[in-house]
């Protein structure tokens, strides 16, 4: 699971935003019965329970874009993608972020772009970092980026590297899930909705070999789960 979660942040220019806290779930959390739950048919004998309800995704979701629009400024924001585990996190947070823009005195001028990596097979990180699509990036140098990724941190070290070549005015990492695994490489990003313990989760566009992006609230996959859907 660690190789999907993005664990880092990295800043240019500016000066850093502080970290924010993030919703801390401990390592003796159980998760919910599957069955309290509107879950798919086709996964019922593939998750164990269910580890962070899509409603709270949501609420949580919300929450991190008024801190995006406090710490951000009067800057133009490019948010940046990254395909395809990121989708959900990255339309939702930027929904909330335009119905601010709406509906508040403080607006922060927006455009989108993504990229797509690819590292991971099966639930095990393949060690090689492949960029496999997206646009060209060059196009968006000296603006202010605002990554929003899930991704593992030898991926956004690749990430921030090739940002870092079209000189962006500044870079703040926001992530939906930081893993606490000892084989962290000691990033934090500067906006992150939970902390979660060492677990392969799936759902909210988490996949295991392209499998449970359909699934609305994030799980904990079963060994069942695992071996129907091996690469």
């Amino acid at each position: 699971m660690w190789s999907r979660l993005l664990e880092q942040g990295l800043y240019f220019s500016f000066g850093r935003i502080p970290s924010l806290r993030s919703l801390h779930i401990g390592d003796d959390e159980q998760g919910y019965d599957l069955d309290l739950f509107c879950i798919p048919k086709h996964y019922a004998d593939d998750l164990e329970k269910v580890y962070i309800p899509h409603g709270l995704i949501m609420d949580r979701t919300e929450r991190l874009a008024r801190e995006i629009m406090k710490g951000m400024g009067g800057h133009h924001i490019v948010a940046l993608c990254v395909l395809k585990g990121g989708y959900k996190f990255f339309a939702d947070l930027l929904d909330y972020i335009k119905a601010l823009n709406r509906n508040s005195d403080k607006s922060i001028p927006m455009t989108v772009d993504f990229i797509r990596l690819k590292s991971y097979c099966n639930d095990q990180s393949t060690g090689d970092i492949k960029v496999i699509g997206g646009d060209d990036l060059s196009t968006l140098t000296g603006k202010v980026w605002f990554i929003d990724i899930i991704d593992t941190g030898k991926t956004m070290k690749t990430l921030l590297s090739l940002l870092k070549q079209y000189n962006p005015k500044m870079v703040k990492v926001a992530s939906l899930l930081v893993k606490r695994t000892p084989r962290s490489v000691g990033y934090r990003p500067d906006f992150v909705g939970f902390e979660v313990p060492d677990k392969f989760v799936v759902g909210y566009a988490l996949d295991y070999n392209e499998y449970f992006r359909d699934l609305n609230h994030i799980c904990v996959i079963s060994e069942t789960g695992k071996q129907k859907y091996k690469a």
